[in-house]
């Protein structure tokens, strides 16, 4: 193990920030993880770098979880149960899966980040949350460097969270998520009306996992930045849900606002919508920004800093709630 001094974090975070690491290591194996964690117990955890905003240089050691490799650990005529390492990037499993005909999962394509994240968001876009497909995360116990497994229910899965990001934030590593696909009878999920459309465009009634998959690579880069071009990490705030009295209040000032039912006394609010609705996309402002084509990300033209992207995404909340009286809720770990 080899651990290096004052990296830059740029390259390891989706929104291209720059900050320091000032002791920084990669380890790309369960075992070699464990030895660490006798020595080492104030880590801070990086993986694809997808879902966090940093804020300021890393004092405590900073660990790159690249733990790679996919098993198949039994199947049958119609199942097969797959058991996919942490440090696997999510958008590349997912094609990998579409290529070999296993589906549920190719809803969630090109959705930045690893595999070993994926729980801890309950990632999900177009109608499907990964949620649906684990079985199990197995994940170092960080005091004691034992490896522990969550069966889905002990995950606690709730719209974009988990136990992960509540009671056991911080004291569990994952190194492993395992998923149940289908390989024949797939249950495909294309009434999203995006989906649909997108479908429809290419003239497909019977779709594909491939299909699919193709429709919602197309839709996301239609309308999210790469990356790679430009720093961000997709979705900055949630959908909100709020009360049905509350929307039917909205509704009579805004009749043309979006929504979702979610229950009989709950309905949700696209974020986007209500972000656009003041103002703020396509705003820039000097080298950070909110999107122009998706008011819901928030980006890094170059050189901008993690604070000034926090502190644009305050305003946006403290704007949304003086016009709405909705409180946003970040999607996005802060790091300050």
């Amino acid at each position: 193990m080899k651990i290096l001094e004052n990296i830059s974090l740029k390259q390891y975070n989706t929104f291209g920030i720059s900050v320091n690491a000032k002791r920084f290591i990669s380890v790309d194996s369960v075992y070699e993880l464990q030895q660490l964690l006798k020595i080492e117990k104030d880590i801070f955890l990086i993986s694809g770098g997808s879902n966090m905003l940093l804020t300021k240089d890393i004092e405590n050691l900073v660990v790159h979880i690249d733990i790679k490799g996919i098993s198949i650990d039994r199947e049958n005529h119609n199942d097969i149960y797959l058991t996919v390492n942490a440090g696997e990037n999510w958008h590349d499993f997912v094609l990998w899966c579409v290529s070999e005909n296993y589906g549920g999962i190719e809803n969630l394509s090109l959705i930045p980040g690893n595999v070993g994240t994926c729980p801890i968001q309950n990632i999900g876009a177009y109608g499907v949350e990964v949620k649906d497909t684990i079985t199990k995360v197995e994940a170092l116990e960080i005091e004691t460097g034992k490896l522990v497994q969550f069966s889905n229910t002990e995950c606690n899965f709730g719209y974009r969270n988990s136990i992960f990001k509540n009671e056991k934030k911080g004291k569990y590593i994952i190194t492993s998520v395992s998923f149940l696909l289908t390989k024949i009878t797939h249950n495909l999920n294309s009434s999203y009306g995006a989906i649909e459309a997108e479908l429809a465009s290419k003239s497909i009634t019977n779709p594909s996992l491939k299909n699919i998959s193709d429709a919602v690579i197309a839709i996301r880069e239609s309308k999210l930045p790469d990356p790679k071009k430009i720093g961000n990490s997709g979705s900055f705030f949630k959908n909100p849900v709020i009360e049905k009295s509350q929307f039917l209040k909205l509704q009579n000032k805004y009749p043309k606002i979006p929504s979702y039912v979610v229950s009989n006394t709950e309905i949700k609010v696209p974020a986007g919508w209500l972000i656009e609705q003041a103002g703020f996309k396509g705003k820039r402002f000097g080298d950070f920004g909110v999107h122009e084509k998706q008011a819901l990300v928030l980006v890094n033209y170059g050189n901008a800093s993690g604070i000034e992207i926090y502190e644009l995404a305050k305003k946006i909340k403290e704007t949304i709630f003086i016009k709405f009286g909705i409180s946003l809720e970040i999607e996005v770990n802060i790091i300050t």
